[in-house]
């Protein structure tokens, strides 16, 4: 489960919020993503450093290009309808795809996003069950 890896990855690693998902995803769904690689996703923690979309998020949403994007994304059917039922699944979950809003519910601090790193583990392997079995 992504879940029992996280907080290797956040607390004792030290990875911001979206190298933590990118690595927790890339080692539960063998992404073959190298820790060089896996460094394009650092400038999505903290909102992008200013407080706009979780940096969670957007790593999900990398991670979800690597599982499913063949080629080009444009070229990937659904790949589009995907990426925004996920983005809307998120919000729901969460309450808001901004860090800003989140940290005000979620941030906590001796253990900063842990608890919407957790979340959204849950909520990309539910998802990305859900698309296996045919049902986004």
């Amino acid at each position: 489960m992504l879940r029992d890896r996280v907080k290797e990855y956040y607390l004792e690693k030290d990875y911001n919020c979206a190298e933590t998902t990118l690595h927790c995803i890339n080692d539960e769904y063998g992404l073959g993503l190298t820790d060089e690689q896996i460094k394009l996703a650092s400038g999505f923690g903290a909102g992008m450093g200013c407080g706009q979309t979780c940096g969670v998020l957007c790593a999900g949403i990398a991670a979800l290009g690597k599982l499913l994007v063949d080629q080009r994304a444009h070229n990937t059917e659904g790949f589009g309808d995907i990426c925004a039922a996920y983005v809307g699944a998120f919000q729901a979950k969460l309450g808001s795809l901004a860090c800003e809003e989140l940290v005000k519910t979620y941030k906590k601090e001796e253990t900063r996003c842990l608890e919407t790193v957790l979340l959204a583990a849950d909520l990309f392997e539910d998802y990305f069950a859900r698309l296996q079995e045919g049902r986004p």
